[in-house]
């Protein structure tokens, strides 16, 4: 299953880690990806939002 936020699209970022030697080793940042029940067309259904969505008030939460 994707790490991807169905709102925005946010997605795992790619870099690297660099010490205060200067090396660099690859790692990756997730998204705080949350599973809430939303209203999507008039129905409601679990997704995996980002907390930033879900603090913007883009998603509307079910009762």
């Amino acid at each position: 299953m994707a790490k991807v936020c169905e709102i925005c699209g946010k997605g795992r970022m790619a870099g690297n880690n660099v010490s205060h030697a200067n090396n660099k080793t690859k790692t990756t940042w997730q998204p705080n990806l949350q599973t809430v029940k939303a209203v999507v067309d008039g129905q409601v259904k679990r997704i995996k939002v980002c907390t930033r969505c879900i603090r913007s008030g883009s998603v509307v939460k079910a009762a």
